[in-house]
């Protein structure tokens, strides 16, 4: 058997092998999407690998400018047998949200008014779930509903309710905390696409947090993310969600203090015979 070099990222910037004519780290490429086996042309990178890099870059742009489409996503949410309800946030466009992140984590005047109202009637509920776009409307508009459906179900069977899933354009993470005081719900939990990354535009993230409130920091949530089917499926996130949710209400505790004791996923793919 052939030695390992002693520094095998060396193997990219080798010629092709004499014998396959093939860079020998190709064959990796089908395990991840990082960019590996790029090669070179003397010492500039390659066409093909500088044109593959401006359209992941253009797509990642592309998914943080997108629209996203809230009367869309509440059809699917009602079609799913929950009831969807439109919030706002104090940002009104997108590139405030982008430049203004603390707009994201407060209501707009309008809709905290119109939590409040509702809150006695619909009483104090286990869980409220609100979506957002984020950073990447594609991200919860292709996994949200999906993901959200799937935890419904899960926590029915262990007895929990339920508020209205909430629909919240341009929202920051902490937004959960103030929703979730004003309601007076035992957990929040917010949806919303991640930062895309330059093989992932389309990566949604959950966060939630116990006795949500606005004095909650960071360190009192917990999170999954890379929910998409490349990374962690939705049906395997939702699973894991209410394994933590149900977790954290036993032990009254959420964030830092909450650990994942789960096997961890693993994705399936096909390794060559040994």
């Amino acid at each position: 058997m052939a030695e390992s070099p002693a520094n095998p990222l060396a193997l990219v910037s080798e010629p092709a092998s004499p014998a396959t004519g093939r860079d020998p780290w190709l064959g990796l490429t089908r395990y991840t999407t990082a960019r590996i086996a790029l090669g070179r042309t003397g010492g500039s990178q390659r066409t093909d690998t500088l044109l593959d890099f401006r359209l992941s870059h253009a797509r990642a742009r592309d998914a943080v400018l997108a629209a996203f489409d809230t009367a869309a996503l509440a059809s699917q949410v009602a079609a799913a047998d929950l009831t969807p309800l439109a919030v706002t946030t104090a940002v009104a466009d997108k590139k405030t949200y982008l430049v203004r992140p603390d707009l994201g984590r407060r209501l707009s005047p309008r809709s905290r008014e119109q939590l409040r109202a509702h809150a006695p009637d619909w009483g104090v509920r286990d869980l409220v779930i609100v979506v957002s776009d984020g950073l990447a409307a594609q991200a919860a508009q292709h996994h949200a509903v999906e993901t959200v459906t799937r935890l419904a179900d899960h926590l029915a069977a262990a007895g929990w309710t339920l508020y209205p899933i909430l629909i919240a354009p341009f929202a920051r993470v902490k937004l959960q905390d103030e929703i979730g005081e004003l309601l007076g719900a035992r957990h929040a939990l917010i949806l919303l696409g991640e930062r895309p990354g330059l093989g992932t535009p389309d990566s949604l993230g959950a966060y939630f947090t116990r006795q949500p409130r606005a004095a909650c920091t960071d360190a009192d949530r917990n999170c999954v993310s890379n929910i998409r089917p490349e990374g962690l499926p939705p049906a395997v996130a939702a699973r894991k969600l209410a394994h933590l949710l149900l977790e954290s209400a036993r032990l009254g505790i959420s964030g830092v203090a909450l650990k994942d004791t789960q096997e961890p996923h693993a994705a399936p793919c096909d390794l060559p015979p040994a």
